[in-house]
């Protein structure tokens, strides 16, 4: 009796379980064919008009306006209001003209020169958009000063590149985007999400149309090699190196080139020209190696001191650089110098943050 009492207890569980299994197979069915008739969560999300969206802010910094108003251009939303003055020993004043309560806010300021002034200013825009109760805060930094102070080269000296990140995250970031940072690792010193874009795609359109014969892409320094590795595999050219050797700030000696040049159209590549002093000492061991004619592209054309003096005199056929940064009206002068928009790239970046897309196919 017990014998069978315990067999019929093995088959009622037995049936439960095989019931249980057809009942979790059914709901399962069911579930699926909900998610195959409902649209994905980022897809309903790209319906919705930017212009339209109440949830959606862009304002802008002093620094660079114009590429502001460009990006909302492209994505179709005006440029918030907002008051920004100095008092008269420079202090930066900034109100809102604009309710921003619950609403995600980008703030597009890069930190060109003068970088400490364009910096607060930054900061100074963010703390009162935290105090005006903003839902989300994501700086829009095109150019990132103090980049290259991103570790401890020497003794007794700053990592500076980490206490910007302290700073912008203490004033109350809540996401950055950069654009072509001078070390990748630098994302690294952040506590919070940082979106980083590369200015190369704009480039390498302009260089394929080009169709610059027997091209070779030159890396400025080993720490470039990357950058410019990238690049020559997106135009199908062969990679030369220079050797460098930096003697001090702003000052570098060309040591040797590394690659065969000979008769071929060099293309500079590098995220930074400042004074362009490595600038036109590449370009001057390039021609000492047989290069036929020297061009040169960079994200940040920061080109501070002698920086426009050098390039005019220099045998640079063309220098191409995109927008991150404003240029000087003599540098606008400069038919050397040509100015790529990089409005297109950030607007469809700063799109797919807002309506929480991915940003990776803004990298090919």
């Amino acid at each position: 009796m017990e014998a069978g009492t315990v067999t019929v207890v093995k088959e009622d569980m037995q049936d439960g379980g095989q019931a249980a299994a057809k009942e979790a197979a059914q709901f399962a069915a069911a579930d699926a064919a909900k998610a195959r008739e409902a649209k994905p969560a980022a897809e309903r999300k790209r319906t919705r008009n930017l212009s339209e969206d109440k949830r959606f802010k862009l304002f802008s910094g002093t620094a660079n306006r114009p590429l502001t108003e460009e990006i909302g251009r492209h994505i179709g939303v005006p440029v918030g209001e907002a008051k920004i003055q100095r008092f008269a020993d420079g202090e930066v004043y900034f109100q809102l003209l604009e309710n921003v309560r619950g609403v995600d806010v980008f703030v597009v300021q890069p930190t060109c020169y003068p970088v400490d002034q364009h910096l607060v200013e930054l900061l100074v825009m963010i703390d009162a958009l935290k105090r005006a109760s903003a839902a989300r805060i994501t700086v829009v930094v095109p150019y990132y000063g103090y980049a290259r102070q991103d570790r401890k080269d020497r003794p007794r000296v700053a990592i500076s590149a980490k206490l910007i990140a302290d700073l912008l995250t203490t004033a109350g970031a809540n996401r950055a985007l950069f654009v072509d940072l001078h070390a990748a690792q630098i994302q690294g010193f952040f506590n919070i999400p940082v979106d980083h874009l590369f200015a190369s795609p704009v480039l390498v359109s302009y260089f394929r149309e080009l169709a610059l014969p027997k091209l070779t892409v030159v890396s400025p320094d080993a720490g470039g090699v990357e950058r410019a590795r990238f690049f020559a595999q997106k135009v199908g050219a062969p990679l030369a190196i220079v050797d460098k050797r930096r003697t001090d700030i702003n000052v570098t000696e060309v040591m040797n080139v590394i690659g065969d040049v000979t008769g071929r159209n060099c293309l500079i590549i590098d995220d930074i020209i400042d004074t362009a002093g490595t600038l036109v000492k590449t370009v001057d061991a390039l021609y000492a190696a047989g290069a036929g004619a020297v061009y040169a592209c960079a994200s940040h054309a920061v080109l501070s001191g002698p920086a426009i003096d050098r390039i005019a005199a220099s045998r640079l056929e063309q220098v191409v650089v995109t927008n991150t940064v404003p240029l000087r009206e003599a540098a606008q002068k400069l038919s050397k110098i040509k100015v790529l928009s990089i409005a297109g790239l950030l607007g469809a970046a700063i799109e797919s943050i807002h309506m929480e897309t991915s940003v990776s196919t803004l990298f090919s």
